[in-house]
């Protein structure tokens, strides 16, 4: 009885907090600063606007970059884009219900995102060019090979899969459906954890956690987990190994978002890709270890 009691007094208070106490926002000792100042724009696809950033020259290699799930494309590509910049024209785009780009009610699968990217790259006037996809990013330029082929000279798959959620899967969408909720109560709690991940895993730098947090707290839980239940519904197996265009695959070993396994049938699929592996990289490794993505996409790209 004593335990239940503690138990409704504190969800009561929480909630009683989240309803009538002030929004407070956390404060770091560093000067904080944003990790990428590079102004964007918009471009219409349809009756939707799309945000996209450009860096580098204009007339060299264009390499585009296709972010994953939860996070935006400046989130999460800051830590490369200056590298690759020296080397390439990098356009990095938002999807459809993430970042700055258009936020779209309703059901949503990832050929939704392939066709809305093909629109934006039609929009640029851009072809034949390098897509890297990171997570669900892969997947989206999975799609946008197999059904914009103009769009794609070569592919490069990073922390991905054909089938991203091979096991469990009616586990899977219940923790969803239970993520989802715990969003739409307060995603204040969600950010400031996921955050202070991030950060401990040396994947945000110490003047970029301000910027990380407001970033987080963008989200809108039932668009973010319509985008979750089409990564769960996702399966190129059919058809992935058919894809003629040059591929380089990067695995990060030991990544806690992306099966292993399941990234490793992807190279099974495809079985004139390169393979690079990231030795004991975890999901966020992009972010912790930029040096090696862009050594990766370098050497593959030329």
């Amino acid at each position: 009885m004593r335990l239940r009691n503690a138990v409704a007094l504190t969800v009561g208070g929480w909630l009683a907090w989240r309803v009538l106490g002030p929004d407070l926002t956390p404060r770091f000792p560093h000067l904080q600063t944003n990790p990428l100042p590079i102004p964007g724009r918009t471009l219409f696809v349809g009756q939707h606007e799309m945000f996209v950033r450009e860096a580098g020259d204009a007339g060299a290699p264009v390499l585009v970059l296709v972010h994953g799930w939860n996070l935006d494309g400046t989130m999460t590509f800051h830590r490369v884009v200056p590298s690759l910049a020296e080397r390439y024209r990098v356009i990095v785009p938002d999807l459809r219900n993430h970042g700055k780009s258009d936020w779209v009610r309703g059901r949503v699968e990832v050929t939704d995102l392939a066709d809305d990217l093909a629109g934006l790259l039609d929009a640029m006037d851009v072809s034949g060019a390098t897509v890297l996809g990171y997570s669900m990013g892969g997947m989206v330029v999975q799609e946008l090979a197999q059904r914009h082929p103009r769009h794609v000279g070569a592919m490069v798959l990073a922390a991905t899969a054909a089938q991203p959620i091979p096991r469990v899967r009616p586990a899977a969408r219940v923790a969803f459906w239970l993520g989802r909720s715990g969003l739409r109560l307060s995603n204040r709690e969600v950010a400031r954890v996921t955050g202070e991940l991030l950060y401990r895993s040396a994947a945000i730098r110490p003047q970029h956690r301000l910027w990380m947090h407001q970033a987080l707290l963008k989200r809108d839980p039932d668009l973010y987990y319509e985008i979750g239940a089409a990564v769960w519904r996702f399966d190129s197996r059919p058809w992935v190994g058919r894809l003629p265009q040059r591929t380089l695959i990067i695995i990060p070993t030991e990544d806690q978002v992306v099966p292993p396994e399941s990234q490793y049938e992807l190279a099974n699929l495809m079985p004139d890709a390169e393979l690079i592996e990231v030795s004991g990289g975890y999901h966020e490794s992009i972010l912790n270890r930029p040096g090696e993505y862009v050594a990766a996409i370098s050497g593959f790209v030329g």
